[in-house]
């Protein structure tokens, strides 16, 4: 079932979320539930929070920036079937350079900002049998799994901008949370009118 993705000024969005357990309801639905609203919404990674859900738990598909020629062979071949699911991840360290990226979020529809992030990052997390895991990444694999461990963090890639940039798109991000954008994809505005 497509949920709604949750919009910028949601609450939910700014919370740190909680862990869960192997006995969450229907847990499996909603991870399955959470894979077809990311892939409805043509995302790369998908954080519970974006669904409403103030739970530690997100899920990536970098396949699509497999298909960027200016990538070399290797990172290529990561990303076409770096495809997980992250319970409970704790993120143990992020290091090297700090490069930029042009980055976007489902809940912020219509706003990409260039975000410094770390070159790697460890991280520490359940699969979705709850079996636990250990690993290392680069590049943009770990700059997926850093925006969306952000969002369990209650951190939206708009708190990491400056001060200007954030005047500049304040405008925008109103009128997101008032539901007046154009997407093509189910989402919840947290100030929208009703009977629109």
């Amino acid at each position: 079932m497509i949920l709604p993705v949750v919009a910028y000024g949601d609450p939910v969005l700014k919370k740190i979320a909680k862990e869960v357990t192997v006995e969450y309801p229907d847990f499996d639905k909603f991870i399955s539930d959470m894979w077809e609203t990311m892939y409805n919404a043509q995302g790369v990674g998908l954080a519970a929070p974006q669904v409403g859900r103030s739970i530690r738990v997100f899920l990536v598909d970098a396949s699509p920036f497999a298909k960027d020629e200016d990538l070399s062979l290797e990172e290529q071949t990561i990303l076409k079937s770096f495809k997980k699911t992250f319970i409970n991840p704790n993120i143990i360290e992020e290091s090297g350079e700090e490069w930029g990226f042009n980055e976007g979020c489902l809940s912020i529809p219509d706003v990409r900002e260039d975000v410094y992030r770390k070159e790697f990052v460890t991280i520490e997390y359940y699969d979705e049998n709850f079996e636990k895991h250990i690993e290392t990444y680069g590049g943009l694999a770990a700059r997926v799994i850093q925006h969306e461990y952000d969002h369990i963090e209650g951190i939206l890639f708009t708190d990491k901008l400056s001060g200007l940039k954030k005047r500049i798109i304040k405008g925008k991000l109103t009128n997101i949370s008032k539901g007046k954008v154009n997407c093509d994809y189910r989402m919840r505005f947290p100030l929208a009118k009703k009977g629109r």
